[in-house]
């Protein structure tokens, strides 16, 4: 508890060597979903709470030496960066402020985003850690740890052993350090307009959650009247929309997903404590697994690709990806005259089919290929594009549904899922 800790410190204070006792670790926050000015200011306000119960036993630049701070480094390379410098600049100012100037420079640890991490072709996370290092390594982190690269997944579940992944989260960092010299630059980003632009604005940002929750009565009380839980939760929901949308991309699972990858395992489908960026997409996965399981074949659909390759590859790319990562498998029979279409929805035996092309194709060739593929059965016709390219086709000949960039994609892969019985 607190009075332990506290009791703790005070006794390390009174050493000779330097012991610091407690970490305050934002992590936590950064885990539930907070933005990266949240997880600073629940820091900072965690560190002045500690501040005034060590205060009451010993003085401010004691109190001030005994906190050491753990924040999360993700693979958003200059949000990393600046997030450990605005860091500095935020306890230095809470020092200042306690008339101990001199002693505002508590230590930073780093340790690489669990919530970035993927399920889903994992070995991306590699990538990801890299990134999140030399963030954390020019932004000035004082130690730091790199999650294994399977670090989301149960161990064992990629058939690697647990001392190759740990070995390669060790040398992502050694490599760093020691061939990329990153160590041999005090704060790399000084000076540079972006970065300290960006600094500024996300210490701003930060000073201001932290005054909220001083308003409430400091961190305990935030804690206690769920007012902490309701900005994270907040800041978490409109993350997974966007994620959802598509408008922030994770690699591996809601663009260039991977669906000849092994299924996982039921221990690896158990949703721990870390709010994870892909995870809705990765349960539209492991729908498709237990599709897979249970019929032998992952849910297909079949694209109907009208006019030339020119005309209709983009939106093809498009919806092959979109339907991957959903866990759907795209059926592409190439480029089919309107005549042709009754005969390849009957070949491929999918349930559902989407209409790739240009617009203008759309205008004169889109109703004649909806009447033709629910002549030969297809139950749900889809569009690859907005609902204003058919605009002027009556019910009969209208799609179903339309795919178009920034759709919930969430949402639109669940309602198909369930149409095929996933």
């Amino acid at each position: 508890g607190l009075a332990e800790a506290v009791a703790l410190a005070g006794q390390a204070a009174q050493r000779a060597e330097t012991v610091r006792a407690i970490t305050v670790d934002a992590t936590v926050f950064h885990d539930a979903g907070a933005s990266d000015a949240q997880e600073l200011g629940a820091a900072v306000a965690a560190g002045l709470a500690y501040l005034r119960s060590l205060t009451e036993s010993v003085d401010i630049a004691d109190a001030l030496g005994q906190l050491e701070f753990r924040l999360a480094a993700t693979d958003d390379q200059f949000a990393t960066i600046a997030k450990f410098r605005a860091a500095r600049q935020l306890w230095a100012r809470v020092a200042e402020v306690c008339g101990a100037p001199d002693f505002g420079g508590a230590p930073q640890h780093a340790v690489t985003s669990a919530a970035m991490m993927s399920q889903r072709d994992p070995w991306v996370n590699m990538l990801r850690t890299t990134l999140a290092a030399f963030g954390a390594g020019i932004g000035g982190a004082d130690t730091v740890t790199v999650l294994p690269f399977d670090s989301a997944l149960p161990p064992g579940e990629l058939g690697v052993s647990k001392s190759f992944a740990d070995r390669m989260a060790r040398n992502t960092q050694l490599l760093l350090l020691e061939e990329s010299h990153l160590g041999h630059v005090l704060d790399p980003g000084a000076g540079s307009w972006y970065v300290e632009d960006l600094t500024a604005a996300l210490a701003a940002k930060a000073w201001e959650f932290l005054q909220e929750i001083e308003a409430a009565g400091g961190y305990l009380a935030a804690l206690e009247s769920d007012l902490l839980a309701e900005r994270v939760a907040a800041t978490k929901a409109a993350r997974d929309t966007d994620v959802a949308h598509r408008k922030t991309a994770v690699t591996g699972v809601n663009e260039f997903p991977n669906l000849a990858e092994q299924p996982l395992s039921e221990a690896a489908r158990r949703s721990g404590r870390v709010a994870r960026y892909g995870a809705a997409f990765e349960r539209l996965r492991d729908r498709s697994d237990a599709f897979l399981a249970e019929h032998g074949t992952r849910p297909k659909a079949l694209l109907v690709p009208l006019g030339s390759v020119a005309e209709h590859n983009v939106r093809v790319t498009f919806i092959a990806n979109l339907l991957a990562s959903g866990g759907i498998e795209s059926i592409n029979p190439g480029p089919l005259a309107v005549d042709a279409i009754a005969a390849a929805a009957t070949g491929a035996g999918a349930p559902i089919a989407v209409l790739c092309g240009s617009d203008a194709r759309y205008g004169s060739e889109a109703g004649a290929a909806v009447e033709q593929l629910r002549a030969a059965g297809v139950s749900t016709v889809l569009l690859a594009g907005a609902a204003k390219a058919v605009a002027d086709l009556d019910d009969a000949q209208r799609p179903d549904g339309f795919l178009a960039a920034r759709i919930d994609a969430v949402a639109a892969l669940s309602g198909l899922l369930e149409k095929v019985g996933a």
